[in-house]
């Protein structure tokens, strides 16, 4: 069987398996190779039980899903997501890529995307090919104009009933969505300042303020 993606994916999840480290180290048509607290390489199904507590849910081109407690977590490949909720406050810390972006897979109104921090971004922003995929009307937002690399261009003020990134969801966030000129979701500031951003070195830790 060919392999997707062999790319080291590394998963680390605190307060929910406790002490669990989970690396992805090989992704299949449904199924991954995952490295459990630095063991040998082990090939689990779709509805495996991985760890205490957490099944593998899904594999796809970008990464594999983990479950525990009702609880949801993709990690996109190539991207490094650790996840905690300590004493009711939920935080995640993203990885930068070799760029130094942060890119990671969240969910707007409970579907998945890709985005790219970026605190440029006073709001959320969604290309217009992701707004539709989502079910966003985006077209009966405010019409206005924002300024980007390429110049000046349209752009619609919409509501985003949920974003989610990680254990951090938050409801009714400001959005944009543009029509041009825009190849990523970007996680812009309407979000970003609803949580504490605290970066060491290459981590970036985002704390759920409100």
């Amino acid at each position: 069987m060919r392999a997707i993606s062999l790319s080291v994916l590394l998963l680390a999840i605190s307060n929910t398996v406790s002490g669990a480290d989970i690396s992805v180290v090989g992704l299949f048509p449904n199924k991954a190779v995952l490295v459990i607290d630095g063991g040998s390489p082990k090939t689990y199904s779709v509805g495996s039980t991985v760890a205490d507590g957490m099944k593998l849910v899904a594999v796809n081109d970008s990464g594999a899903t983990l479950e525990s407690n009702g609880k949801r977590q993709t990690i996109a490949l190539g991207g490094h997501v650790n996840r905690s909720v300590s004493g009711g406050i939920a935080s995640t810390t993203l990885k930068a890529d070799g760029q130094g972006h942060f890119v990671m897979q969240g969910q707007i109104n409970g579907g998945t995307v890709r985005m790219l921090l970026d605190t440029g971004a006073t709001s959320v922003a969604l290309p217009a090919s992701e707004a539709m995929r989502l079910g966003i009307d985006y077209r009966k937002g405010q019409l206005g104009q924002v300024s980007t690399a390429n110049g000046v261009v349209s752009a619609y003020r919409v509501k985003l009933n949920t974003v989610k990134v990680g254990d951090i969801e938050l409801n009714q966030v400001d959005g944009t969505v543009m029509e041009q000129g825009l190849p990523i979701v970007l996680l812009g500031m309407s979000f970003l300042n609803r949580t504490e951003m605290r970066r060491e070195g290459e981590m970036m830790t985002l704390t759920k303020r409100f």
